[in-house]
């Protein structure tokens, strides 16, 4: 079995260890024996639909959101939409998942139009409240900040967060899953990521999938799914992994970010 990842913006949406995702899709799909290829889709390059299996795109600034997001709707929009109808999978993590919605209106109210997988818009904490982000202290009372766990299934899913966007799902769109500790989406409804098929939207970084291997199973399982239907993956010894996860988690629930207090306060 193959499957190929494309890896969006690698060179500007990689702010949070985003290529950890990357290594960890790639070492245990090798550990299995499944082949995998990681191509690198920058601006400029174009998406073969029928091509990419799954797609992992990370985070990054306003600043870096506006850089790629033309190339992304005129470039790659049309063969990522296909291919993600067509059954490919893709984690987009912070910045990347903003993007994959309808639009994102940055912190000077400036609005980038987005992909429109997710059903879902994010505006930037500091465009509701007036926010000038002249200081450290103005800046970080309107961001998201910390340890963000969520229940997702029977299993909790652990991660960071460093996020100034709140996004809203809109009507029918469905969550990652439910906040546990943490800001997730908005801070205000409960709820965390967005999913569409087989592609996730997350604030889940840090990076997000070598703390969660049942995740990024999940996410393998989806890929290969594309070409060889149902696809049972042999167990891997994670012994180690579910510990570290487990002791994440435990730690996260114990002493709960800051996130929704910071987020409550605005500064004008």
């Amino acid at each position: 079995m193959r499957i190929v990842v494309g890896y969006l913006y690698p060179k500007v949406m990689c702010q949070y260890g985003d290529l950890g995702n990357v290594i960890t899709i790639v070492r245990r799909c090798q550990w299995r024996g499944i082949d995998v290829e990681v191509t690198e889709l920058d601006v400029g390059d174009a998406v073969d639909p029928g091509q990419i299996d799954l797609f992992l795109v990370g985070g990054g600034a306003d600043t870096h959101q506006r850089l790629v997001c033309e190339d992304l709707l005129a470039v790659k929009g049309e063969g990522i939409r296909q291919a993600i109808d067509q059954g490919a999978a893709a984690f987009a993590v912070c910045a990347g998942y903003q993007l994959w919605g309808h639009y994102y209106r940055t912190a000077t109210g400036q609005e980038l139009a987005g992909l429109g997988v997710f059903d879902a818009h994010t505006i930037h904490r500091a465009a509701q409240t007036g926010t000038r982000l002249d200081t450290i202290a103005r800046a970080g009372s309107v961001r998201a900040v910390g340890n963000l766990v969520v229940q997702w299934g029977d299993q909790a899913l652990v991660g960071f967060e460093n996020h100034g966007g709140r996004t809203y799902l809109h009507p029918g769109a469905r969550p990652l899953g439910k906040i546990l500790a943490g800001g997730g989406n908005n801070s205000e409804d409960g709820w965390e990521g967005c999913t569409y098929k087989n592609a996730i939207g997350t604030y889940l970084h840090g990076p997000a999938l070598p703390k969660n291997p049942r995740l990024a199973d999940h996410i393998i399982a989806a890929a290969l799914g594309r070409r060889y239907g149902d696809v049972q993956l042999a167990p891997l010894d994670d012994t180690q992994e579910i510990a570290a996860h487990d002791q994440a988690t435990e730690r996260s629930l114990a002493r709960p970010s800051r996130a929704r207090h910071l987020w409550g306060q605005g500064v004008g």
